[in-house]
């Protein structure tokens, strides 16, 4: 099984999940430089394209995705499901191709598009009984860098990364 695409959710599973909102709206959120580095580092070099697909809308998220040069950031995203079709579509996936990364029960329908699916430690029992790796990290902690070092070591053998 070749995987292509890592789609991930973004609060609750790469951040935290805490929303810091002052007068004027979403004023930041946390991100764990680790989950960062394995999506701008470990995945190109395994030749695995990553995807952002989020309910929420934000301008931090956009420069977070900017930084680590995902190009596939779907924001403000109602129904993950057909979003998730049509990503796929694009690059040619099957659901063995594809990888999910996400918390809780709005990813459920999109996670069984996939092939591989993860979660962080503290994701909702619903995703952790579908998940085919559930991390020992909580998210925000370095749980999207633990899925993609088991992905790597579970899913792409053929490459020379040590994960």
């Amino acid at each position: 099984m070749k995987i292509k695409l890592l789609v991930m959710d973004v609060d609750g599973t790469l951040t935290d999940g805490k929303i810091y909102m002052g007068e004027h709206g979403e004023v930041m959120k946390a991100f764990d430089i680790k989950d960062g580095y394995a999506i701008a580092h470990i995945l190109p070099e395994l030749g695995i394209i990553p995807v952002l697909i989020t309910g929420r809308e934000s301008k931090i998220v956009e420069n977070r995705a900017r930084e680590l040069k995902i190009t596939e950031l779907h924001q403000g995203v109602t129904n993950k499901i057909d979003r998730l079709r049509r990503v796929m579509q694009k690059y040619g996936c099957a659901k063995e191709n594809c990888a999910y990364f996400g918390d809780d029960l709005f990813d459920l329908p999109a996670m069984e598009l996939c092939g591989v699916i993860g979660c962080p430690a503290d994701a909702v029992d619903a995703v952790k009984q579908i998940s085919h790796y559930v991390c020992k990290r909580e998210a925000g902690k370095a749980a999207a860098r633990e899925f993609i070092e088991w992905l790597a070591k579970e899913h792409c053998q053929s490459t020379n990364h040590p994960a």
